[in-house]
């Protein structure tokens, strides 16, 4: 890669990196606001989600206002509004408090996905090797938000944890401003011979930050809106969708489940009690982190619609076997949970690719923009699902109930195949 491919990998997978160190440290910290709250985990399930939702829902402004002004200046606002929603988590007080600042959280990381994800497409050459790093940067994050935070709260109280927390977002908002970037320098010149889907040629290449940008207007937006649902973008999105609604109804309350099976009961080292629960979650999502390599590679290798129908199939039959082989002891557990998080985050660099490959660049950071409303956006209800679930029902019938959701997902994706063939 050249200089500039790696400088746009050291903000994004930084950026990347932060988004989902927060939002999977928030599953371990919903055990601790159970206890301290005393709530149930239905209703922390809709205050968990009130968040999640403003996460996906706000990717669309995200977008819109990225393709105006750039994504390096809304990076810089993610970072500092996700350092300043922990900040908040830190001093508030009671179930409205806790809500309160994970919406500030969503609306923040919302910005991130479209920025970043836009960033990669147009400014980096090696589009699949860099979604590839830029996934297993994020899997970095989410291994190390609960890692984080399941060390420190056994010694600390979860507001002074939060508090902690909070410092890495500003430190990574001074290095993104510090770094300079080209955004558009992987894209061809009006003439340059790189024909999008639709068969039109990208927009001349210019770096978003030399001019002062703006707004479109709403017809503009809803004319790009049509540009985007005119073809496959339309079938994919709700194949989105259900890939969210999976990824937030199995890992939300995944680490309180974990904790439940006899082979990971509490320990206690040097007086302390210790949730090997916990561990276990983080090491699922170190595996994804391999998951996200193999995933970007697969993107480059063959069609991304036809890598996707393999890996929505397989999460499927992991969902299915997935309580009675953690029922069957600790080697069986850990085994299927490390297929799970190697499944569930190989998946994400494949439907990052083929929304690119449905999108043209002038429109790319909307086109994530609404890639992230339906997986974070709608896709947040899997939250809510799995909560009411886990307080009427078992884990063995949340887990089969979720397997129909990757392999509808699958049909979607093996039907865009055919299209897209067919074209």
């Amino acid at each position: 890669m050249n200089g500039n491919d790696r400088s746009i990998l050291s903000i994004t997978m930084l950026g990347h990196g932060m988004v989902h160190m927060y939002e999977l440290a928030i599953p371990i910290f919903i055990t601790a606001w159970i206890a301290g709250l005393g709530v149930g985990s239905a209703t922390l399930g809709i205050a968990v989600a009130v968040g999640y939702a403003l996460y996906g829902i706000g990717s669309a402004p995200s977008g819109i206002v990225t393709d105006a002004y750039g994504s390096k200046r809304l990076l810089v606002g993610c970072l500092l509004g996700m350092g300043a929603s922990f900040a908040l988590l830190a001093i508030v007080d009671g179930l409205a408090g806790v809500t309160l600042a994970l919406a500030v959280w969503g609306l923040a990381a919302s910005a991130y996905h479209p920025a970043g994800l836009r960033l990669i497409s147009t400014g980096v050459t090696e589009r699949g090797a860099g979604l590839g790093y830029h996934g297993i940067a994020g899997n970095v994050g989410i291994a190390l938000g609960p890692l984080v935070a399941t060390t420190l709260l056994i010694a600390f109280e979860w507001r002074l944890v939060a508090a902690a927390m909070a410092v890495p977002a500003f430190a990574a908002a001074a290095y993104t401003i510090y770094v300079s970037v080209d955004e558009l320098a992987a894209v061809e010149p009006v003439g340059g011979g790189e024909a999008t889907d639709g068969g039109e040629d990208e927009p001349t290449a210019t770096d978003p930050e030399d001019a002062p940008g703006s707004l479109p207007p709403i017809r503009g937006i809803l004319g790009d809106t049509r540009t985007i649902f005119a073809g496959g973008f339309l079938i994919a999105f709700p194949m989105l969708i259900l890939e969210g609604f999976f990824y937030r109804g199995v890992l939300t309350f995944l680490p309180d489940m974990l904790a439940s099976y006899e082979s990971l009961a509490t320990v206690t080292i040097a007086g302390e009690s210790v949730e090997p629960s916990g561990y276990v979650f983080v090491g699922l999502l170190v595996v994804g982190m391999g998951g996200q390599y193999v995933g970007g590679r697969l993107s480059d290798a063959m069609p991304p619609e036809k890598a996707a129908v393999g890996a929505f199939f397989a999460l499927t039959v992991i969902s299915v076997l997935f309580v009675p082989a953690a029922s069957s002891g600790l080697l069986a557990l850990l085994a299927v949970s490390a297929l799970l998080g190697f499944v569930l985050f190989g998946e994400q660099p494949l439907l990052q690719a083929i929304v690119a490959d449905y999108s043209t660049s002038d429109v790319r950071g909307l086109s994530y923009g609404y890639m992230f409303v339906g997986v974070f956006g709608v896709g947040s209800l899997g939250a809510a699902f799995s909560g009411a679930m886990l307080a009427y029902t078992t884990q063995r019938a949340l887990f089969v109930l979720l397997a129909v959701v990757p392999l509808t997902a699958a049909l979607i994706s093996a039907a865009l195949w055919r299209s897209n063939d067919a074209r």
